[in-house]
């Protein structure tokens, strides 16, 4: 088997190590195995993408050192091959036209919730052998429902939490195209990871209720669903799901901050993954001791401290010559000339020794 990664990031924030992480281990696992690393942009989100976002995405990438393959793709640019697609389902009745509105949704979601039964779509709008459908009302654009299988489980083994169970009968029929056309999310992913031909998807475990229903549309259309591996959640050090509103850091806050990529690559690669008790190592060989095996099933929690105290190790072992060059731009904030006087090179080379950062060097 060719391997086939992806990271497939939606650009509607800011980019912290948590996201990152979900771009380093499917890359670490496509170079151990000589395969393909690809970047797809999820902006279909039109209202929260940004240009902005992406930017910022790729940028810190191409920092950390994870070249792509293929990419950036971009799920707008493909909306003609989503609407194929839909069309397709729909001419094989895979598919169906749904014209329950939002008000008639909600008034049946808060009856469902009155009886104590879990909220969900009651299929009025599925066609079956029989069954009589209401009359479709004037000037309503319909939604475009996938016709969910009724009975059975979906059963896979995930690589990070073993085998997963998940009835069928928890599962409604999902909408896949919204009123005005454009496809939905977990629709959208399946018709990528089929054309893309991924073999491996390596992502957050909040995925994990997204992944029976992609399984379902992926088999529905003859595809083989690849092998997924739900990682545990990135805990902040006050043990919250780490993200921005509760603190957590871009990753252009720690390039302005003076920390170094390797060390910031290393750090990453131990939140969630090990080998023995290796604690230090180079990009060369995180790639080469990288399995699926080796990922951790528990949370993992960021700690400050620690990747400080490996900012400092990896400054403490650089090349003076390139490590001057990394700090020229910090120094240069500070007004200090780094080309008259003392020689950078060796000024950097008596101070790294008891610097944190860059700026601390600076």
């Amino acid at each position: 088997m060719h391997i086939r990664t992806r990271f497939a990031p939606s650009p509607t924030g800011f980019i912290h190590l948590g996201n990152l992480r979900s771009a380093l281990y499917p890359w670490a696992f496509a170079r151990h195995n000589k395969g393909d690393f690809i970047l797809r942009i999820e902006d279909t989100d039109l209202e929260r993408s940004t240009q902005e976002a992406v930017d910022v995405i790729i940028e810190g990438m191409s920092w950390l050192g994870l070249d792509l393959d293929e990419g950036p793709i971009y799920q707008m640019q493909r909306i003609d091959r989503y609407r194929e697609v839909v069309k397709q389902m729909l001419d094989a009745g895979l598919a169906y036209p749904c014209y329950m509105s939002e008000e008639e949704l909600n008034q049946l979601r808060d009856q469902q919730m009155a009886n104590k039964e879990k909220p969900r779509y009651n299929g009025l709008w599925r066609p079956e052998p029989g069954k009589t459908l209401p009359q479709i009302p004037e000037g309503v654009n319909p939604v475009i429902r996938f016709k969910n299988p009724i009975g059975g489980s979906v059963i896979w083994n995930d690589a990070v939490k073993g085998q997963i169970e998940i009835s069928n009968d928890e599962l409604d029929d999902l909408v896949i195209a919204r009123p005005d056309g454009t496809p939905t999310y977990n629709f959208c992913v399946v018709i990528d990871d089929m054309d893309m031909k991924i073999t491996h998807v390596i992502r957050g475990d909040d995925h994990v209720n997204n992944t029976p229903r992609q399984i379902n549309i992926m088999k529905a259309l003859g595809g083989t669903p690849p092998v997924y591996a739900h990682l545990p959640t990135v805990l902040n050090d006050l043990g919250e799901k780490m993200s921005k509103r509760n603190g957590a850091m871009s990753v252009r806050d720690y390039q302005k901050a003076g920390y170094l990529p390797e060390a910031i690559l290393n750090y990453l690669a131990r939140l969630g993954w090990s080998h023995g008790d290796a604690e230090v190592f180079t990009k060369e060989q995180f790639v080469g001791w990288f399995d699926l095996e080796s990922l951790g099933r528990s949370p993992a929690q960021h700690n400050p401290e620690k990747l400080l105290w490996l900012n400092h190790q990896y400054i403490q072992n650089a090349d003076p010559a390139k490590l001057a060059e990394s700090t020229k731009p910090f120094a240069h904030e500070l007004g200090i000339d780094t080309e008259s006087g003392p020689d950078f090179i060796q000024v950097v080379g008596l101070l790294k020794d008891r610097a944190n950062t860059l700026i601390e060097i600076a």
